[in-house]
């Protein structure tokens, strides 16, 4: 058998294998995400009354000008240094701002510790007003208590933040100055001019990239930008960083955004800034301050090579048609 025949038949072979994964997605994908809730996932429960109440919809009208998603999976040990850390802040902006209105939403992601009783704590300190509880029967991963906790949300803004605390709270500043700008208001003073605008600031640590390079070893910083790569190839163009868990949203763009968006492990971030680029959202990428914390669930090598795969999915998905984004 000659080259040109054994690359004929080749060729033939792996577009019959494409051809085939392409028509499997297209057969076992739905179009638009179905977003499942158990009847408890509905509600919260007030610790001090043991009162059960129905969280609102992220189709309402905004009732506080700030909520923050808080995604917490087993985190009952590095979740009150970033709530302390976030409602020392929030409370200090009430004081000086006495319109100002923020909720806290912690999302335990299906937790085996005591993530669910160390977050009513302060559900007791604060009352449910300010902080409530999203208990998930089971774990969806990072994106799919994210996208919960937002369509639970009553701010003209939310923002989502991780529950380790690694990026620095108070640098929430630096993301809402960005949105200035594209929105023409400030939300702290006129929400409802804000709200049903499109917009999106996200926290950046590309400046911090040099320096994590110098402390990885040879195939960690490999493995690092081949997924910088596939994200550009695959997915979103003109961000430096996608990955990290401190992203600011309009009401609008939450919901348009959340509503289409499919992936519910680690790679939700990319297809959520996908699905934006792809709306013509207004994206602000802010450097931010960012630590390294101890207890990541991320297992690196792991977690990049099946983010990777995940990109290639997105990518594929929408291409042909398997995953298409809600218009509005």
């Amino acid at each position: 058998m000659d080259l040109q025949l054994l690359l004929f038949y080749g060729s033939a072979f792996l577009f019959s294998v494409f051809l085939s994964v392409c028509i499997l997605l297209i057969a076992t994908s739905s179009v638009y995400p179905i977003i499942n809730r158990s009847k408890k996932e509905k509600y919260y429960v007030d610790p001090l009354s043991d009162k059960k109440v129905e969280f609102p919809n992220l189709n309402d009208k905004s009732s506080v000008n700030l909520s923050v998603i808080v995604p917490a999976y087993n985190e009952e040990v590095r979740l009150p240094p970033m709530l302390d850390e976030c409602t020392e802040f929030l409370e200090e902006r009430c004081k000086t701002n006495k319109n100002f209105k923020y909720e806290i939403i912690v999302v335990s992601d299906g937790s085996k510790d005591g993530t669910v009783k160390v977050a009513h704590k302060y559900c007791e300190k604060l009352g449910t007003d300010k902080i409530r509880v999203l208990d998930l029967e089971n774990n969806r991963g990072k994106g799919g208590a994210v996208r919960l906790g937002m369509l639970s949300a009553r701010g003209a803004m939310l923002l989502f933040a991780d529950a380790d605390g690694a990026t620095t709270f108070a640098d929430l500043q630096k993301l809402e100055d960005s949105l200035k700008t594209p929105l023409e208001n400030d939300y702290t003073l006129n929400p409802d001019k804000i709200e049903n605008q499109l917009a999106i600031s996200i926290g950046s640590r590309a400046h911090l990239e040099e320096e994590s390079v110098a402390t990885r070893s040879f195939f960690r910083t490999i493995l690092m930008y081949g997924f910088h790569f596939l994200v550009w190839l695959f997915a979103v163009r003109g961000l430096k960083d996608t990955q990290c868990g401190f992203k600011l949203l309009t009401r609008e763009a939450a919901r348009v955004c959340f509503e289409s968006m499919h992936v519910e492990r680690w790679a939700f971030d990319v297809e959520l800034l996908y699905i934006a680029q792809k709306l013509n959202i207004p994206i602000t990428e802010i450097a931010v301050r960012w630590t390294e914390i101890d207890g990541s669930k991320v297992t690196p090598v792991w977690s990049w090579i099946q983010m990777g795969g995940d990109l290639g999915l997105i990518w594929l998905r929408y291409t042909i048609g398997a995953w298409k984004i809600k218009k509005h």
